[in-house]
């Protein structure tokens, strides 16, 4: 299992011989990450990477990794303990790294709550609360919600990530609702936080459907990705929804996740708009 790595150590207990060893990472069965470290060919790049560096995956890496939302990520997050030595490069172990420019690479020294062993990755709790300071308030929020809603993370859990975090990012916790389903849903959610805009979550019409969100009781906000709304079966079928809901008396507002997650500005300003003219 790559969710620990093994020793050259460990392994002689386990009874290998130098010359197996050596045969199963000349047949692609082992990756020698480092010297003296091992991992199973199936574990993943960002893992090896890690532990090639001298520690685990940890933060936006990891999670990206896992599937949970995260705005942008261009590094590689590696957690270190206080005592790590003899860093390498994460693509050449043979290569010493630069503490004073790590190049990509983004380490993290934090103690962590428990002794990790010979694990590849932190716990997830660690991983969302070095992602909290990692990320902007927002982008935190949508991190923790996506956790939530992909079950990666308990409700009981989250007081555990604050604990981690200074105390001032306290006022993020009534902000985390994991029944968002995306990032660009929390970011949206958010928005409407900040106007003052009554709300509900993956609300069920008959023959419609969840949608994303109904606003003020008659605006519906959907949040449309290009994975998912790209061909032009979807696109009909997404158009024939906002039909039932307008006969249902709903206005449909469609916003793509590029908007919503990089023109934020633009997005708050639509919604204050709608909704201003309808009564607000």
């Amino acid at each position: 299992m790559w969710e620990t790595h093994r020793t050259r150590a460990e392994m002689f207990h386990a009874g290998m011989t130098r010359r197996q060893i050596t045969a199963l990472v000349r047949a692609g069965e082992l990756i020698r990450a480092r010297r003296d470290h091992y991992l199973p060919a199936d574990a993943p790049d960002a893992v090896v990477r890690a532990v090639r560096v001298g520690g685990r995956l940890t933060c936006l890496s990891l999670l990206e990794m896992l599937g949970v939302f995260v705005l942008e990520n261009s590094r590689l997050h590696v957690h270190l303990t206080p005592s790590s030595s003899r860093m390498r490069s994460p693509h050449n172990r043979k290569k010493r790294l630069d503490l004073s420019k790590p190049h990509g690479t983004r380490l993290h020294w934090e103690v962590l709550p428990e002794d990790p062993g010979n694990a590849t990755c932190v716990d997830i709790v660690v991983a969302l609360a070095q992602a909290m300071i990692c990320q902007s308030p927002r982008a935190a929020v949508a991190s923790l919600d996506s956790a939530l809603n992909k079950k990666l993370l308990t409700e009981a859990q989250v007081p555990e990530v604050f604990a981690l975090v200074p105390a001032r990012y306290s006022a993020l916790r009534p902000l985390i609702d994991g029944r968002s389903q995306s990032g660009p849903e929390t970011f949206v959610r958010l928005i409407l936080r900040a106007l003052g805009c009554t709300f509900d979550l993956q609300v069920e019409f008959d023959d419609v459907g969840f949608v994303d969100l109904v606003v003020d009781g008659w605006l519906v906000i959907e949040c449309d990705s290009r994975q998912h709304h790209s061909d032009w079966a979807q696109q009909l079928k997404d158009y024939r929804r906002d039909l039932a809901l307008a006969r249902r008396g709903y206005a449909v507002l469609r916003l793509t996740a590029q908007d919503i997650m990089h023109r934020p500005d633009e997005v708050m300003q639509a919604i204050a708009g709608l909704t201003a003219r309808n009564g607000r």
